[in-house]
């Protein structure tokens, strides 16, 4: 009977103590052991001087030096992570703040006539799709050099050079706003498959998602050039250059044809 009566009191207390436990934070239950565990563990004098073990004496817990040591590292960490992850989280906010902030500021001087003729759309288009204006108007600058009307042998489409199958059924593929909503819609989502790094941001756009995990020397060479160049414009733009070498490599490697062809289209 007596054996019955403890098993029960031992079930509620377990009880209680998951109960306890399942409404605390992880914070909160470090902070739980340690208020709990300094009611019933003392330090001897034994333990201070080198034991390593666990004495009872008089239904008290004398404990060695290294859990106390151990415990209250671990709530370090605790508090630690806390104060990173709040850290992290303003750090956060200031760069969505700097980056969205960039809206406000003029593209690059060096980009083409024919691109920077479209810079009051490219401003609308990254405000309204949350995308950076000035690795907007990079991928325009490579994809199509600001022509609207321009299609790749592969089917891509328009100004952001979108391959059909990113849009809607009756959708104009070649409306300019059309094709930077769906451009844009697909840069974010390389974005975020990229974890922001613009880099890989640049090299899904044009090789696609599968690209992120491959080493950069197993890349198609197409999606090379066009990270290379991609990083050293967008570099460009985003220091306030006036000038940028990469934008001139990019236009002797073909890029002028594009943007003379551009410019015939807009003067129409």
């Amino acid at each position: 009977m007596k054996a019955l009566i403890r098993r029960r009191q031992i079930r509620q207390r377990l009880q209680k103590l998951h109960a306890r436990l399942s409404s605390l934070t992880a914070r909160g239950i470090f902070d739980w052991l340690a208020a709990n565990l300094l009611c019933f563990l003392r330090l001897s004098r034994d333990q201070i001087r080198g034991g390593r073990r666990l004495v009872k004496r008089d239904g008290v817990w004398y404990v060695p030096l290294w859990l106390p040591i151990a415990v209250a590292i671990a709530l370090a960490s605790s508090a630690f992570w806390d104060d990173a992850a709040r850290a992290a989280g303003r750090l956060t906010s200031a760069a969505i703040h700097v980056i969205r902030s960039t809206r406000e500021v003029e593209l690059a001087p060096f980009f083409a006539p024919a691109v920077r003729h479209w810079s009051d759309e490219i401003k609308h288009w990254s405000g309204q799709h949350d995308v950076d204006p000035q690795l907007l108007a990079t991928v325009m600058q490579i994809e199509s050099c600001g022509h609207p009307k321009v299609i790749s042998n592969a089917g891509a489409q328009g100004l952001f050079q979108v391959m059909p199958f990113h849009f809607e059924a009756g959708e104009d593929m070649l409306d300019p706003a059309t094709n930077a909503k769906r451009g844009a819609s697909f840069l974010r989502y390389c974005a975020g498959a990229a974890d922001g790094v613009v880099g890989l941001t640049l090299a899904c756009y044009n090789g696609g998602p599968s690209v992120i995990n491959r080493a950069r020397d197993r890349w198609p060479s197409e999606t090379q050039k066009y990270y290379r160049w991609g990083v050293g414009i967008y570099s460009d733009a985003v220091a306030g250059a006036a000038t940028s070498g990469t934008f001139d490599q990019w236009l002797a490697a073909g890029g002028d044809r594009l943007c003379a062809s551009a410019l015939r289209e807009l003067e129409r």
